[in-house]
């Protein structure tokens, strides 16, 4: 059967990325299942996500085909499933303060070329004229303030890798039992029926999260028409060679800082959140197994469990 698939999936980093910039892939799906019922997430001009039926005029539209199915994807097996262990808040702080220490160096480099022009004012012609001498080398005396602040999200970034790096093994070394959970799926909701924890956890609150996962590398460069070898899709990297470990670097999209540094593990321990995606209210647990919890999902209305090769709801 034959259904339109439209996606404009956003990048990392996609707050400072204007969603108008980036293509909607369409395409024409051929799968021998069914195709859920219509639905369409996004606006026109944002981030979009939409399956629909088959009308006339996409004819033009290039065609893939694909599996659709209800059973959770192998990938997503192995990246979305069991313990994970979250990232150091470092990354968070060190990707904020790259804007404002580029300016900061930016500005030096600007006061430090007009030095000249600005001899008659006290404080900044202190700051431009002159330099500190370094070993054989001068350097100017405004750098040497600003360049150590502009290198401050790379030491973060290391100090936050590193400690990323130190939990993760422990938890190799020491690893958790899996939880017994026994569930069943509402209208919008599930009803949590059993939970069963290992010695000494307690989950001390619960929430249900639907989102978007990525989108297969090969159909979206076969659905934009380049091939493997071309320039590859916005928010996507070249293929790499070596052995794939992480989500992103399987799919193409662990570009700039999607993820931080994982180890070598037959799967990943840091879970990297997903662009497209929406959840429930937290629901606080008082016991260490309750039984009979109803957990509600997002407000607005998602699809259940779908996935293809572009659009995968889980």
């Amino acid at each position: 059967m034959e259904s339109v698939q439209r996606i404009r999936y956003p990048p990392f980093d996609h707050d400072n990325i204007s969603p108008a910039s980036v293509p909607i892939t369409e395409v024409v799906v051929s799968s021998s299942s069914s195709p859920p019922t219509p639905f369409r997430i996004g606006a026109e001009d944002g981030w979009l996500v939409e399956w629909r039926d088959l009308s006339a005029d996409d004819e033009d539209l290039p065609h893939i085909d694909s599996v659709t199915t209800t059973a959770t994807l192998p990938f997503l097996m192995r990246t979305r499933n069991g313990w994970y262990i979250d990232s150091d808040p470092l990354h968070g702080m060190a990707r904020k303060l790259i804007a404002p220490t580029v300016i900061i160096l930016i500005l030096s480099l600007f006061l430090h070329a007009i030095a000249p022009a600005l001899t008659g004012i006290p404080l900044l012609s202190w700051l431009t004229e002159g330099s500190y001498k370094v070993g054989p080398l001068d350097y100017p005396k405004l750098l040497i303030f600003t360049f150590p602040i502009f290198t401050l999200p790379i030491v973060l970034r290391m100090i936050a890798n590193s400690r990323d790096i130190r939990r993760q093994n422990a938890y190799i070394a020491n690893p958790l039992k899996e939880p017994e959970i026994d569930f069943s799926v509402g209208d919008g909701e599930i009803v949590l029926r059993r939970l069963r924890l290992p010695d000494g956890i307690r989950v001390r609150r619960i929430r249900l999260q639907v989102g978007l996962a990525v989108p297969e590398r090969a159909a979206l460069l076969k659905a934009l028409g380049r091939p493997d070898d071309g320039q590859p899709p916005p928010g996507m990297s070249t293929p790499l060679p070596a052995r794939r470990i992480t989500t992103g670097e399987e799919h193409g999209t662990g570009v700039g800082e999607a993820t931080p540094i994982p180890i070598a593990h037959n799967r990943v321990l840091l879970l990297e959140p997903m662009r497209v995606q929406s959840t429930g209210e937290w629901m606080d647990l008082d016991s260490a197994n309750p039984s009979e919890l109803v957990i509600k999902g997002p407000e607005e209305r998602w699809p259940g469990s779908i996935y293809s090769s572009l659009i995968a709801m889980h």
